[in-house]
């Protein structure tokens, strides 16, 4: 593989940028939703062998080698965004670059190749303003984060909960902070089943979350998880078509039952259709198409 170009394992799977534009300096222009109302989605993660995507409590674990990363920094100049879980922010304090690919002849990483916008789907703001994502956009080494959070419920009313005052002033604490730090909160609506009942998820419904995104001028997102973003997205796909490519490495570990997977109480499940499979070093990695069943 060389390092001036993109793997022919993404150009087969992802597609690849007209003939003059130079690999890696801007997002790929043919990466295009089928439904106008939200971005293209490629999901990809690491897993191991028996399924596995972290170590007990989520922590995180080194499940590939430093050839897949430079694959998966290709991928993310591909895309407009990426996207991750709050859990996996603040587990695994990540920076979301491209650090992993060859260094320029000129200027630095952050101003010669495209940087995804990094995205954390955080309903409660947990998010540090301290995190490595917003010490580097601070220092420009790197985008500031959107932080997508919903609204918490109403303080007043008949169903208002014993402390929802203060919960809604300490949230807009944190929303402060963050602002200040230099993140931008999008907000999104909360999906209420039932209006008549007090609301006991504070999980954000994908298709809202999209909507919102390419509302904001985001064309395409690579969403990396972890377990629980990983199982939200394959089952929003598997019963509205919300991803459009599926990439999943799988490392030579076996982690056992304390790891953190992201198949159980998955029921609906999209179709795949294989588009190319690769061995990378030790790993393998395959790459699909998500398509009706």
């Amino acid at each position: 593989m060389s390092d001036s170009n993109p793997p022919t394992f993404l150009s087969t799977v992802l597609g690849t940028l007209e003939a003059l534009a130079e690999p890696g300096t801007e997002p790929l222009p043919g990466l295009v939703s089928p439904d106008p109302l939200r971005p293209y989605v490629t999901l990809t993660f690491a897993q191991s062998l028996d399924a596995k995507i972290a170590g007990t409590g989520g922590r995180q674990l080194i499940l590939t080698a430093y050839g897949r990363h430079r694959v998966e920094g290709r991928m993310r100049t591909m895309h407009d965004g990426i996207l991750i879980g709050v859990n996996t922010a603040v587990n695994d304090n990540p920076q979301l670059n491209v650090r992993h690919l060859p260094f320029p002849t000129q200027n630095t990483h952050f101003q010669h190749y495209h940087h995804p916008r990094p995205l954390i789907l955080d309903a409660q703001l947990r998010l540090s303003p301290t995190c490595k994502l917003l010490t580097n956009a601070a220092i420009g080494a790197g985008k500031a984060p959107w932080v997508i959070s919903s609204a918490p419920p109403p303080a007043d009313g008949f169903f208002a909960a014993e402390g929802a005052a203060e919960a809604v002033q300490e949230w807009e604490e944190r929303k402060a902070a963050l602002e200040e730090a230099g993140a931008r909160i999008v907000l999104v609506e909360r999906e209420t089943l039932h209006p008549e009942l007090p609301p006991t998820t504070t999980d954000l419904p994908v298709h809202a979350v999209l909507k919102a995104l390419k509302d904001e001028g985001i064309r395409s997102v690579m969403v990396e998880g972890g377990a629980r973003i990983i199982q939200s997205f394959l089952s929003a796909s598997g019963t509205s078509g919300l991803v459009d490519t599926l990439i999943v490495t799988v490392a030579p570990m076996i982690v056992g039952r304390d790891g953190v997977g992201y198949g159980e109480g998955l029921e609906k499940v999209p179709g795949l259709l294989h588009l190319k499979t690769e061995v990378m070093g030790k790993d393998v990695v395959m790459g699909m198409k998500v398509v009706k069943v």
